[in-house]
């Protein structure tokens, strides 16, 4: 499967989770795409993000050796957990985007497009 098919999948299932959360909560997701000039909208994909942020900070949690002062390391790691809690993030955001309106194929470009600029700067 190309990588893009496997981003539209991604984005696939997260609208089918959305919906299906709608479903059985009304009204846990707005309807799709949402009026970003709107105040309300904003607040909504704010809050969404700061969720995936959260997340972030969740994974992170499972890095126990990234201090460049410590000295007593630990072998502990749960790669596991911490990819859940990265997927968990990615969710998040996914559903920020579904939400502003991206798709699969807008965000491929935009981060092929970004992926080109930050070549640039290093060459």
């Amino acid at each position: 499967m190309e990588v893009a098919d496997r981003l539209a999948w991604m984005f696939g299932m997260r609208m089918q989770f959305m919906e299906s959360l709608n479903k059985k909560v009304p009204g846990s997701y707005p309807a799709c795409p949402v009026e970003i000039s709107e105040k309300e909208s904003q607040q909504i994909l704010r809050e969404m993000t700061l969720r995936g942020v959260e997340e972030l900070f969740e994974a992170l949690q499972h890095l126990k050796n990234w201090k460049t002062h410590r000295t007593d390391l630990s072998d502990e790691f749960d790669r596991e957990e911490f990819l859940e809690e990265f997927v968990d993030s990615l969710n998040y955001f996914l559903s920020v985007l579904i939400m502003a309106g991206v798709d699969d194929k807008e965000l491929f470009k935009a981060y092929v497009d970004k992926h080109n600029k930050i070549l640039k700067r290093i060459s």
